[in-house]
């Protein structure tokens, strides 16, 4: 008889287990697959948005709406079309402002049905409800209440740099008790599904306004492109009429020297020295340009130093007239001086007040044929008015707005053949800017022009001492009608004719001179040679002068020479790296002969060489306009 056994066969037990778990791979792989499928779904919506804005260039606000209504409507339709949402349920997106406690609701997602029962938000732990509507204050404190519960219901937007911009919310109606578990084995579902398209909405808002800022930079790097051609033609045009301006005492130097060296050709002593004078002339005139383009340069590396003394304003400004007073009467031009009898003092820089008034003077008489120029010094205030004042051609609106930019050049004036290189009253504005004051015009055409340099009275760091004037600054001797030659002076120098000037200079003045031109030369002659100064060129063909000095100051028996370094610069800094590598002094190229007597007669003990008016004008000149190159 056969037997029937009441429990389950144990070979179907096994059979079935695998089925269970294939369902089970099964639902979750067709849960991922909604999952992504939704994402990409958003994310293509979202692309939309871009493109949209890339093609109209809509307003920042509007084009944010248009992807905040579409995150809520497609995280809605895609949860709507899944077996996510047993009930009604809604998205919307608070918005709230930084510091801010409370948020508003501006975007939700439409109801799938128009009798839909109102939708909240449940705050457990205040065991209150909200309602999801558009305009709705919720506090920031219950948002994130929501956000913390088991079943989250608020997710933050954040944007690029992390501060959060709003609130991503989900509102569900009540289900039924026999729903929980299906809730919560779902729930990490659908928070997977809002925490990305939270991150989706973050990343297309931070390319949204890459998109927008697109026309602005299109413009700032059209604008950009239009100031470099704009600088490029003012270089090409300054390079032009620098070529000019040094072509014309450079051809003067050169045709007056090959006549004087021509063969045959003997003019008399007050020919010669007519010819030399316009050779010398010409020679101020191009480092007079240098300087110009390298006080221009200094000012905007902030390397233009400025020396503070109480300067008497009624001898220099006649000074400054009597340095015009010739080209004015060329041109048969009346010179006119009007100073207030209270204005007797002023604080600043006197060879930089002197080089403004001179730059705005010389152009007053440039552009004006017929008539006068005048100076006038006027108190307003704390502040003293310098006005220039000219019967010339005027200068026209246009123009007056450029007037102050490097380069610039009147239309006109260049026409007219007036030489320049536009950098005079480039370099004059930023020297009063420098003394705490500027510079302004005023001008009609043909009804000459005004410009006033304005400066304050006195300057807040004070008067100081002129530290590098006082060290060149020295008292004058006569010169001696028998010239000793007991001194003896090494002369290190690279550059043939320089080391021809100074040679010739000096054993001129009774010093006996030896010349080295570099390194090797200098350590022979020391050997035979006991000299009072050493006067080193930086620039040497087999070495640093520089280090040279330093190699001096470790050897005993030359460390006490005193070192003078002739240079072709004079930067801010220089003087300090002379001093730190063991130079008791430096002068600058073009060397000011009066100034390296000088400095040799302070160095070696010997009597000063050269007469008061020389000394005292070399050292002054050569603070503030010595040439200056490279070491």
């Amino acid at each position: 008889m056969q037997q029937y056994s009441s429990l389950p066969d144990q070979k179907s037990l096994i059979d079935a287990t695998p089925k269970l778990k294939l369902l089970t791979t099964i639902e979750q792989l067709r849960a991922q697959l909604w999952l992504e499928s939704s994402l990409n779904q958003l994310q293509s919506r979202l692309n939309d948005c871009l493109l949209s804005a890339c093609n109209t260039v809509p307003q920042p606000e509007a084009a944010q709406a248009e992807i905040f209504q579409t995150v809520v409507n497609e995280i809605n339709s895609a949860i709507h079309s899944s077996n996510l949402a047993l009930t009604e349920c809604a998205v919307g997106i608070a918005m709230c402002q930084p510091q801010e406690t409370v948020a508003t609701v501006c975007y939700v997602s439409g109801s799938p049905s128009p009798n839909s029962p109102p939708l909240f938000l449940e705050v457990l732990t205040a065991e209150k409800k909200l309602l999801l509507r558009l305009q709705e204050v919720i506090k920031i404190e219950d948002l994130q209440q929501l956000e913390n519960q088991q079943l989250p219901s608020a997710w933050r937007l954040a944007d690029d740099s992390g501060s959060v911009i709003g609130w991503l919310i989900l509102a569900t109606a009540p289900l039924s008790s026999h729903h929980e578990s299906f809730i919560e084995s779902q729930a990490q579902l659908r928070s997977q599904l809002i925490t990305r398209s939270a991150k989706c909405c973050t990343t297309t808002l931070v390319q949204l306004r890459h998109i927008l800022s697109w026309p602005q930079r299109c413009q700032q790097l059209s604008n950009s492109n239009q100031e470099l051609e704009r600088t490029n033609q003012l270089k090409n045009q300054f390079l032009a009429n620098t070529s000019h301006e040094i072509r014309t005492p450079l051809s003067s130097i050169i045709g007056f020297t090959h006549l004087l060296l021509a063969p045959g050709y003997e003019p008399t002593k007050e020919r010669q020295q007519e010819y030399l004078n316009i050779i010398q002339s010409s020679g101020k005139h191009l480092l007079a340009l240098i300087n110009d383009i390298l006080d221009l340069s200094k000012i905007e590396a902030n390397q233009l130093e400025v020396q503070w003394e109480t300067v008497d304003v009624p001898l220099l400004c006649n000074n400054v007239l009597a340095l015009v007073k010739e080209k004015a009467a060329n041109k048969s031009l009346k010179l006119c001086l009007e100073l207030e009898p209270d204005i007797t003092t002023l604080v600043a820089d006197p060879l930089r007040l002197k080089q403004m008034l001179l730059n705005l003077l010389f152009n007053a008489l440039k552009f004006t044929s017929i008539g006068s120029v005048g100076l006038q010094i006027a108190s307003k205030g704390v502040f003293v008015h310098f006005t220039v004042w000219d019967t010339g051609t005027g200068i026209s609106q246009e123009d007056q707005v450029q007037l102050f930019q490097p380069y610039f050049q009147i239309a006109k004036a260049v026409a007219d053949g007036i030489e320049g290189t536009g950098l005079g009253l480039a370099v004059t504005q930023k020297l009063a800017q420098i003394h705490g004051g500027w510079v302004k015009v005023e001008s009609e055409i043909d009804r000459g022009s005004r410009f006033t340099l304005v400066l304050p009275l006195k300057q807040e760091m004070g008067v100081r001492v002129d530290e590098e004037a006082g060290e060149t600054n020295f008292p004058s001797f006569p010169l001696p009608l028998t010239p000793s030659s007991s001194v003896e002076i090494l002369l290190v120098e690279n550059d043939l004719p320089n080391a021809d000037l100074m040679q010739i200079y000096l054993q001129k003045l009774g010093y006996q001179v030896t010349w080295v031109k570099n390194a090797d030369e200098m350590w022979e002659a020391l050997t035979q040679l006991d000299p009072a100064v050493i006067l080193m060129d930086v620039c040497l063909a087999d070495g640093n002068g520089l280090n040279l000095v330093q190699q001096l100051r470790e050897h005993q028996q030359y460390r006490t020479i005193p070192v003078i370094v002739q240079t072709a610069m004079a930067m801010k800094g220089d003087r300090e790296t002379c001093l730190a590598a063991g130079v008791n002094d430096y002068i600058s190229k073009p060397i000011d002969l009066p100034l390296l007597a000088s400095l040799v007669a302070k160095y070696s003990k010997a009597p000063m060489l050269v007469d008061e008016e020389q000394g005292s004008r070399g050292a002054g000149e050569q603070r503030s306009r010595g040439a200056e190159g490279k070491l």
